[in-house]
């Protein structure tokens, strides 16, 4: 299937903004009743050059609210969990993996891949579709990338929805990585001819990071193709962390100045292991205007009973009235 284009909704006043897409006359469903995600309404590989060809799906109504999901990692690729949350008789969701992420090509791959060409992607793929402004919502690294493609196309951006932010400083990376060892080795590793130590690190990484995630005992540890794909996952992973996540000419918070004054709202567990809660603090500080709502019980992890029923309650703020309320 090929994307594709949809009429533009008509204009309508906000409290919260100008200019956000008209909800769809429908009566809002329950909790119980929202629509089961029965697969993307269109698919498409989208070559951006380089060797890179993005995997593109797209879930809901060809005609709704155009929201754009960025995975984390860097390298994750995307999955059902991270579109659970939106009502997809109301949104019209776009789910890039990004370059050798998920199903994108090649899987795992590291030249011609950094922050700056995930940016340049993205201006690509809203060309591509259409798609005069979006929701962006990013969780960890995804929100570090929404944040990044405020800055650099902020007039494609209605409003933000990040979940659990990485704010990419060195003293995170160092923090997170410290039992695996430094950046530059797991990426020289990762990227190296010995197939047993990039299984042997793979295995040794998701252990690590289902325990600071989730905090508990990991499940069965991955085999087989499921042990390779992480592999791929964490070379891109390693490659970004360990280049800094080419942020040197300016670290995010400060790249913050330059995010449009959109409705934005910050979601982060109390309990966040992965990317520390005064984390959140500092970048709810460096964005004007924004809501910070911190969700009890709730560690890294985006399928947290606590943390899934805040993103989907978020989702339908943002269906109903363009922006989000006072957060406590």
């Amino acid at each position: 299937m090929i994307f594709m284009k949809v009429r533009p909704w008509p204009p309508r006043c906000s409290r919260y903004h100008r200019g956000v897409p008209a909800t769809p006359t429908l009566a809002p469903p329950t909790a119980s009743a929202r629509p089961d995600d029965a697969g993307p309404f269109a698919s498409e590989a989208l070559d951006v050059g380089e060797g890179h060809v993005l995997h593109v799906q797209q879930h809901g109504r060809a005609d709704g609210l155009p929201a754009l999901v960025l995975h984390g990692g860097p390298g994750s690729g995307g999955s059902p969990l991270l579109r659970r949350g939106f009502d997809l008789s109301r949104y019209r969701v776009i789910c890039p993996d990004q370059r050798g992420a998920g199903l994108s090509r090649p899987r795992g791959g590291i030249d011609a891949n950094d922050t700056g060409r995930l940016l340049a992607d993205l201006r690509r793929l809203r060309a591509h579709l259409g798609i005069d402004r979006w929701l962006v919502v990013g969780g960890s690294w995804g929100a570090t990338l929404a944040l990044l493609h405020g800055a650099d196309a902020p007039d494609a951006v209605a409003g933000l929805l990040l979940r659990a932010s990485f704010l990419a400083r060195d003293e995170d990376v160092d923090a997170f990585l410290a039992p695996l060892g430094p950046a530059a080795a797991l990426a020289q590793r990762l990227a190296g001819p010995d197939r047993d130590d990039r299984r042997m690190l793979a295995r040794a990484w998701w252990a690590h990071e289902q325990q600071m995630a989730a905090g508990g005992a990991p499940a069965s540890a991955p085999q087989g193709d499921e042990l390779d794909r992480l592999v791929d996952r964490y070379r891109v992973q390693s490659h970004y962390l360990a280049h800094g996540c080419w942020l040197g000419s300016g670290p995010l918070l400060t790249r913050c100045a330059a995010v449009p004054r959109v409705p934005t709202l910050l979601l982060h567990g109390r309990a966040d292991r992965v990317c520390p809660p005064a984390g959140a603090q500092r970048l709810h500080a460096a964005l004007p205007g924004s809501r910070l709502r911190w969700i009890d019980g709730a560690g890294h992890d985006p399928s947290h009973p606590a943390m899934a029923a805040a993103m989907a309650a978020a989702l339908d703020e943002w269906a109903r009235h363009g922006g989000w309320a006072d957060a406590r």
